[in-house]
Protein backbone atom coordinates (compact mmCIF):
# COMPACT_ATOMS: atom_id res chain seq x y z
CA UNK A 1 0.00 0.00 0.00
CA UNK A 2 2.54 2.89 1.16
CA UNK A 3 4.21 1.56 -2.31
CA UNK A 4 1.32 2.53 -4.17
CA UNK A 5 1.03 5.96 -2.41
CA UNK A 6 4.66 6.44 -2.89
CA UNK A 7 4.71 6.16 -6.67
CA UNK A 8 1.70 7.85 -6.87
CA UNK A 9 3.51 11.03 -4.97
CA UNK A 10 6.67 10.94 -7.22
CA UNK A 11 4.29 10.69 -10.15
CA UNK A 12 2.62 14.41 -8.95
CA UNK A 13 6.42 15.64 -7.82
CA UNK A 14 8.08 15.37 -11.02
CA UNK A 15 5.83 16.04 -13.88
CA UNK A 16 6.30 15.36 -17.54
CA UNK A 17 7.41 19.29 -18.28
CA UNK A 18 10.17 21.00 -20.64
CA UNK A 19 12.33 19.78 -21.45
CA UNK A 20 10.40 16.57 -22.14
CA UNK A 21 13.91 14.62 -22.26
CA UNK A 22 15.26 15.85 -19.32
CA UNK A 23 11.93 14.68 -16.60
CA UNK A 24 11.82 11.87 -19.11
CA UNK A 25 14.90 10.65 -17.60
CA UNK A 26 14.19 11.66 -14.18
CA UNK A 27 11.24 9.88 -14.30
CA UNK A 28 12.59 6.60 -15.72
CA UNK A 29 14.42 4.82 -13.28
CA UNK A 30 11.57 5.92 -10.54
CA UNK A 31 8.54 6.14 -11.93
CA UNK A 32 7.06 3.17 -11.64
CA UNK A 33 10.27 2.62 -8.91
CA UNK A 34 11.24 -0.99 -7.17
CA UNK A 35 10.40 -1.91 -3.44
CA UNK A 36 10.98 1.74 -2.36
CA UNK A 37 12.92 0.76 0.43
CA UNK A 38 14.39 3.81 1.76
CA UNK A 39 11.44 5.87 1.24
CA UNK A 40 9.41 3.79 2.99
CA UNK A 41 11.92 3.43 5.85
CA UNK A 42 11.85 7.04 6.23
CA UNK A 43 7.86 7.28 6.39
CA UNK A 44 7.44 4.91 8.70
CA UNK A 45 10.02 6.45 10.74
CA UNK A 46 8.24 9.69 10.79
CA UNK A 47 5.16 8.60 11.47
CA UNK A 48 6.77 6.34 14.37
CA UNK A 49 7.08 9.83 16.48
CA UNK A 50 3.79 11.14 15.40
CA UNK A 51 4.56 12.58 12.17
CA UNK A 52 1.57 13.34 9.87
CA UNK A 53 1.78 11.34 6.56
CA UNK A 54 1.89 13.84 4.11
CA UNK A 55 4.77 15.22 5.99
CA UNK A 56 6.10 11.52 5.85
CA UNK A 57 5.21 11.10 1.95
CA UNK A 58 7.18 14.53 1.51
CA UNK A 59 10.05 12.96 3.03
CA UNK A 60 9.65 9.64 0.87
CA UNK A 61 9.70 11.25 -2.13
CA UNK A 62 12.72 13.58 -1.24
CA UNK A 63 14.58 10.31 -0.07
CA UNK A 64 13.40 8.08 -3.42
CA UNK A 65 14.66 11.22 -5.71
CA UNK A 66 18.27 11.19 -3.73
CA UNK A 67 18.31 7.22 -3.64
CA UNK A 68 17.38 6.66 -7.24
CA UNK A 69 19.94 9.63 -8.10
CA UNK A 70 22.66 7.22 -6.32
CA UNK A 71 21.79 4.34 -8.58
CA UNK A 72 21.42 5.55 -11.98
CA UNK A 73 24.99 7.16 -11.10
CA UNK A 74 26.19 3.88 -10.09
CA UNK A 75 25.10 2.33 -13.58
CA UNK A 76 27.71 4.82 -15.16
CA UNK A 77 30.38 3.69 -17.56
CA UNK A 78 32.82 5.69 -15.49
CA UNK A 79 31.58 3.30 -12.48
CA UNK A 80 29.93 -0.01 -11.95
CA UNK A 81 29.21 0.03 -16.13
CA UNK A 82 26.08 -1.93 -15.46
CA UNK A 83 23.52 -2.17 -18.68
CA UNK A 84 20.42 -2.91 -16.49
CA UNK A 85 18.60 -1.79 -13.62
CA UNK A 86 15.54 -3.63 -11.92
CA UNK A 87 14.96 -6.05 -14.82
CA UNK A 88 15.13 -2.73 -17.78
CA UNK A 89 17.91 -0.92 -19.10
CA UNK A 90 19.97 1.32 -17.30
CA UNK A 91 19.01 5.36 -17.58
CA UNK A 92 22.33 6.02 -19.76
CA UNK A 93 21.99 3.44 -21.89
CA UNK A 94 18.10 4.98 -23.24
CA UNK A 95 19.20 8.41 -22.35
CA UNK A 96 23.18 9.22 -22.98
CA UNK A 97 25.24 9.59 -20.45
CA UNK A 98 25.22 13.42 -20.70
CA UNK A 99 21.07 13.45 -19.92
CA UNK A 100 21.83 11.08 -17.42
CA UNK A 101 23.90 13.21 -15.50
CA UNK A 102 22.09 16.24 -15.75
CA UNK A 103 19.02 14.25 -14.78
CA UNK A 104 21.11 13.24 -11.32
CA UNK A 105 21.77 16.93 -10.97
CA UNK A 106 17.63 18.20 -11.13
CA UNK A 107 16.84 15.51 -8.80
CA UNK A 108 18.92 16.14 -6.21
CA UNK A 109 17.82 19.96 -6.19
CA UNK A 110 14.65 18.73 -6.19
CA UNK A 111 14.83 16.59 -3.15
CA UNK A 112 16.07 19.48 -1.21
CA UNK A 113 13.29 21.64 -2.45
CA UNK A 114 10.54 18.79 -1.41
CA UNK A 115 12.06 18.67 1.95
CA UNK A 116 12.69 22.77 2.24
CA UNK A 117 9.50 23.25 1.14
CA UNK A 118 7.47 21.19 3.82
CA UNK A 119 4.86 23.34 5.35
CA UNK A 120 3.00 21.72 8.84
CA UNK A 121 2.34 23.96 12.11
CA UNK A 122 4.49 20.96 13.71
CA UNK A 123 7.92 21.14 11.85
CA UNK A 124 9.80 24.21 12.32
CA UNK A 125 12.48 25.60 10.21
CA UNK A 126 15.20 24.18 12.13
CA UNK A 127 14.38 20.89 12.02
CA UNK A 128 13.97 21.57 8.27
CA UNK A 129 17.62 22.93 8.50
CA UNK A 130 18.32 19.60 10.48
CA UNK A 131 17.21 17.14 8.36
CA UNK A 132 18.80 18.91 5.24
CA UNK A 133 21.68 19.00 6.70
CA UNK A 134 21.36 15.13 7.73
CA UNK A 135 20.23 14.12 4.29
CA UNK A 136 23.38 16.28 2.02
CA UNK A 137 25.93 14.60 4.34
CA UNK A 138 24.86 11.00 3.74
CA UNK A 139 25.13 11.26 -0.40
CA UNK A 140 27.98 13.97 -0.07
CA UNK A 141 31.74 13.34 0.78
CA UNK A 142 30.71 11.90 4.05
CA UNK A 143 28.34 9.54 2.63
CA UNK A 144 27.69 7.59 -0.61
CA UNK A 145 30.42 9.83 -2.96
CA UNK A 146 33.24 8.90 -0.09
CA UNK A 147 31.79 5.17 0.08
CA UNK A 148 31.68 4.76 -3.88
CA UNK A 149 35.30 6.08 -4.75
CA UNK A 150 36.50 3.80 -2.23
CA UNK A 151 34.44 1.24 -3.43
CA UNK A 152 36.02 2.35 -6.97
CA UNK A 153 39.84 2.26 -6.46
CA UNK A 154 39.39 -0.69 -4.46
CA UNK A 155 38.39 -3.12 -7.16
CA UNK A 156 41.06 -5.83 -7.38
CA UNK A 157 42.89 -4.78 -4.32
CA UNK A 158 43.52 -6.54 -1.47
CA UNK A 159 41.42 -4.99 1.21
CA UNK A 160 40.90 -5.40 5.14
CA UNK A 161 37.35 -6.08 6.72
CA UNK A 162 38.01 -2.59 8.40
CA UNK A 163 38.05 -0.87 4.99
CA UNK A 164 35.36 -3.05 3.68
CA UNK A 165 33.37 -1.80 6.26
CA UNK A 166 34.46 1.63 5.56
CA UNK A 167 32.88 1.14 1.48
CA UNK A 168 29.57 -0.45 2.41
CA UNK A 169 28.83 2.04 5.91
CA UNK A 170 29.66 4.76 3.78
CA UNK A 171 28.12 4.07 0.08
CA UNK A 172 24.81 2.44 1.42
CA UNK A 173 24.93 1.97 5.25
CA UNK A 174 24.72 6.47 5.27
CA UNK A 175 21.84 6.73 3.41
CA UNK A 176 19.50 4.21 5.71
CA UNK A 177 20.27 5.84 8.50
CA UNK A 178 19.71 9.32 7.17
CA UNK A 179 16.49 8.02 5.87
CA UNK A 180 15.67 7.26 9.33
CA UNK A 181 16.92 10.30 10.53
CA UNK A 182 15.20 12.59 8.67
CA UNK A 183 12.19 10.66 9.18
CA UNK A 184 12.32 11.31 12.89
CA UNK A 185 13.59 14.86 13.05
CA UNK A 186 10.75 15.93 10.86
CA UNK A 187 8.49 13.96 12.69
CA UNK A 188 8.68 15.34 16.23
CA UNK A 189 11.38 13.36 17.55
CA UNK A 190 13.24 14.45 20.59
CA UNK A 191 17.39 13.55 21.31
CA UNK A 192 17.05 10.05 22.51
CA UNK A 193 14.27 9.48 20.07
CA UNK A 194 16.84 10.47 17.42
CA UNK A 195 19.66 8.70 19.02
CA UNK A 196 18.13 5.18 19.18
CA UNK A 197 16.83 5.25 15.22
CA UNK A 198 20.13 6.34 14.69
CA UNK A 199 21.47 3.39 15.81
CA UNK A 200 18.41 1.19 14.54
CA UNK A 201 19.21 2.78 11.38
CA UNK A 202 23.12 2.05 11.34
CA UNK A 203 22.20 -1.34 12.14
CA UNK A 204 19.72 -2.13 9.68
CA UNK A 205 22.17 -0.45 6.87
CA UNK A 206 24.61 -2.73 7.38
CA UNK A 207 22.63 -6.03 7.78
CA UNK A 208 21.08 -5.02 4.30
CA UNK A 209 24.51 -4.59 2.80
CA UNK A 210 25.93 -7.99 4.47
CA UNK A 211 22.22 -9.25 2.97
CA UNK A 212 22.70 -8.24 -0.27
CA UNK A 213 26.23 -9.54 -0.43
CA UNK A 214 25.32 -12.91 0.24
CA UNK A 215 22.36 -12.54 -2.18
CA UNK A 216 25.21 -12.18 -5.25
CA UNK A 217 26.89 -15.26 -4.33
CA UNK A 218 23.72 -18.12 -3.94
CA UNK A 219 20.81 -16.19 -5.49
CA UNK A 220 17.58 -15.41 -4.26
CA UNK A 221 13.89 -16.09 -6.08
CA UNK A 222 13.04 -12.39 -5.07
CA UNK A 223 15.86 -10.65 -7.03
CA UNK A 224 15.69 -9.73 -10.31
CA UNK A 225 19.32 -9.03 -10.85
CA UNK A 226 22.05 -11.58 -12.00
CA UNK A 227 24.14 -13.06 -9.25
CA UNK A 228 27.57 -13.11 -9.33
CA UNK A 229 28.25 -9.37 -10.17
CA UNK A 230 30.69 -8.50 -7.04
CA UNK A 231 32.66 -11.75 -8.03
CA UNK A 232 33.22 -10.95 -11.99
CA UNK A 233 34.71 -7.32 -10.41
CA UNK A 234 36.98 -8.92 -7.89
CA UNK A 235 34.72 -6.66 -5.33
CA UNK A 236 35.76 -7.14 -1.31
CA UNK A 237 32.75 -8.54 -0.08
CA UNK A 238 31.60 -9.90 3.30
CA UNK A 239 30.82 -13.76 2.31
CA UNK A 240 34.71 -13.34 0.89
CA UNK A 241 35.80 -12.66 4.62
CA UNK A 242 33.27 -13.99 6.95
CA UNK A 243 32.06 -16.88 4.49
CA UNK A 244 28.42 -17.20 3.92
CA UNK A 245 27.40 -18.77 7.11
CA UNK A 246 29.30 -15.92 8.98
CA UNK A 247 27.60 -13.26 7.26
CA UNK A 248 24.38 -14.41 7.82
CA UNK A 249 25.16 -14.42 11.65
CA UNK A 250 26.04 -10.82 11.79
CA UNK A 251 23.58 -9.62 10.14
CA UNK A 252 21.17 -11.46 11.81
CA UNK A 253 22.98 -9.97 15.39
CA UNK A 254 22.52 -6.24 13.52
CA UNK A 255 18.97 -6.90 13.29
CA UNK A 256 18.82 -8.14 16.83
CA UNK A 257 20.32 -4.70 18.07
CA UNK A 258 18.11 -3.07 16.12
CA UNK A 259 14.78 -4.50 17.12
CA UNK A 260 16.53 -3.73 20.75
CA UNK A 261 16.21 -0.13 19.77
CA UNK A 262 12.59 0.16 18.34
CA UNK A 263 11.39 -1.87 21.47
CA UNK A 264 11.98 1.53 23.17
CA UNK A 265 9.09 2.75 21.00
CA UNK A 266 5.25 2.51 21.29
CA UNK A 267 4.66 -1.28 19.96
CA UNK A 268 1.87 -0.24 17.40
CA UNK A 269 3.51 2.29 16.16
CA UNK A 270 6.79 0.39 15.75
CA UNK A 271 5.11 -2.19 14.32
CA UNK A 272 5.52 -1.41 10.65
CA UNK A 273 9.25 -1.10 10.67
CA UNK A 274 9.75 -4.42 12.90
CA UNK A 275 7.74 -5.78 10.15
CA UNK A 276 9.45 -3.71 7.38
CA UNK A 277 13.15 -5.34 8.74
CA UNK A 278 11.77 -8.87 8.81
CA UNK A 279 11.38 -8.82 5.24
CA UNK A 280 14.22 -6.47 3.97
CA UNK A 281 16.47 -8.57 5.40
CA UNK A 282 15.38 -12.29 5.52
CA UNK A 283 17.13 -15.13 5.22
CA UNK A 284 14.09 -17.72 4.94
CA UNK A 285 13.57 -17.29 1.49
CA UNK A 286 17.45 -18.12 0.27
CA UNK A 287 19.62 -21.52 1.05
Amino acid sequence: MKAKQINKALDEAVPLRHPAVLHEAMRYSMIPGGKYFLSILCNASCELVGGSESVAMSLACAIEMLSVMGMIQDDLPCLDNDDFRRGKPSNHKVFGEATTLLACQALFCLAIEQIAMIKAKNVSPDRILRAIVEITSAFGSQGLAAGQIMDMTSEGKEVSLSELDFIHRYKAGKSVEASIVIGVIIGGGNEEEIGRMRNFGKCVGMAYQLWNDIVDVIGSPDTREKTGRDMLRDKATYPKFLGIDGSKKQAKELIAEAKQELAYFDPTRAAPLDHLINFIVSFDNIN
